[in-house]
């Protein structure tokens, strides 16, 4: 096992401020992935960093119109970092200026037609993670986990940094991000967490939120119902799963699309969600349908074959013994669970597990590991979950 970090950021104060304090400290990563992000687009879209941008600004006023202490904390970003805030905000909508390019390229071809299937071979526009929550029910310790592995370009891996945000009145967030993002995976001292996972796909032209705004806005949540409620009520740009466990041994899975959303609960204290539709396919791909991440497929079956095991767990140090093993897992190598890059595709398409996390929302414990799980221990974070308001009793 590699003993690797990832650098931990933590910042506090009003959003410019807590903005600014997190651009200085992340300045080189988040020029890194300016950088990488430049380069990729470029690639894969002919773009130059300036229309990318300009690209962007159309998420500006809607952003700031949904959550305006967030462009506030993102124009912080900007300066701390000394960029431009939309260079910040295109790192943030990085995922919906991607799938509005595939959708312009569908469109200038004689026959397209407006369905998310047709790019489904292009696995470059998805996230890839496989996501999880274990109830008391499903471990032996009595002991609520939750994490996933975040899979997606290994060009970016060293832009990833743990980030804790202390922000009265609202509860302290951990979370992974990319540098510069606002939003990503995390937990909270309220006991929420969420996990999430790319399921592909733009089903109109409206503007929708970008994901990282609202999976900030649900990690912001100070009760299950009101982050339940921030996916309900608001309407992303891109189709995305979002995975909610919390500390009192209650999980749900919601695949928010800009259409209808499905649901899922847990199964015996275990669900598992992947990159493909598990509830229910949207209307308008069911015709046309297939996973963009075939893999999915594979992924999901595995990590609950492994994960079951943790009723035979007594301690908590087992547990994550287990949890490491399952998210491990290598059928289907070099995807899979554990994905590493594959040396037949060009370097800008390769792909890697990030990071793999494992969060004990019993005790708070943050585990997360830099890189893939098989190749690297859990790295146990500084800061409990419950240093903070808003922390259950």
């Amino acid at each position: 096992m590699t003993a690797a970090t990832i650098p931990t950021v933590e910042i506090s104060g009003p959003p410019a401020e807590r903005g600014r304090q997190y651009g200085e400290a992340a300045r080189d990563r988040i020029g890194r992935a300016l950088a990488y992000y430049e380069g990729a687009f470029g690639e894969s879209s002919g773009l130059t960093w300036d229309q990318i941008t300009a690209r962007a600004e159309r998420w500006l006023e809607p952003v700031r119109a949904y959550a305006p202490e967030l462009v506030e904390e993102m124009g912080g970003i900007a300066e701390g970092a000394g960029v431009g805030l939309l260079d910040v905000l295109a790192l943030n909508a990085r995922g919906e200026i991607i799938y509005d390019q595939t959708f312009a390229r569908m469109r200038a071809r004689a026959d397209a037609v407006a369905d998310v299937a047709d790019v489904t071979d292009d696995r470059e526009v998805t996230d890839g993670c496989t996501s999880f929550a274990v109830l008391g029910e499903a471990s032996g310790d009595g002991h609520v986990y939750c994490g996933q592995n975040w899979d997606w370009r290994a060009g970016v891996a060293d832009t990833v940094l743990m980030l804790r945000i202390v922000q009265p009145p609202h509860p302290t967030v951990i979370m992974q991000v990319e540098a510069g993002q606002i939003g990503r995976q995390g937990a909270n001292s309220a006991g929420i967490a969420l996990n999430a996972n790319g399921l592909g796909g733009r089903f109109d032209d409206a503007v929708g939120l970008p994901q990282t705004v609202i999976r900030r806005r649900v990690l912001d949540s100070q009760s299950i119902s009101e982050a339940v409620d921030v996916l309900c009520r608001t309407r992303g740009h891109i189709a995305s799963n979002a995975l909610l466990t919390c500390r009192e041994g209650f999980a749900l899975d919601l695949e928010t699309t800009p259409g209808a959303h499905g649901w899922m609960y847990p199964t015996q204290g275990l669900l598992v969600h992947g990159n493909h539709y598990q509830t229910t396919v949207p209307v308008q791909l069911a015709a046309r349908y297939r996973p963009e991440s075939s893999d999915s497929l594979i992924r999901v079956p595995r990590a609950e074959a492994g994960l079951r095991r943790l009723r035979e767990a007594g301690a908590p140090d087992e547990s994550r013994k287990l949890i490491h093993q399952a998210m491990s897992d290598h059928l289907g190598h070099p995807e899979g669970l554990c994905t590493h890059p594959d040396p037949r595709q060009p370097e800008v398409k390769w792909w890697t597990t990030l990071l793999s996390s494992c969060v004990d929302l019993t005790t708070g414990d943050y585990h997360v590991t830099p890189g893939t799980p098989c190749d690297h221990a859990y790295q146990h974070l500084p800061w409990n979950l419950y240093d903070g308001p808003y922390a259950p009793n």
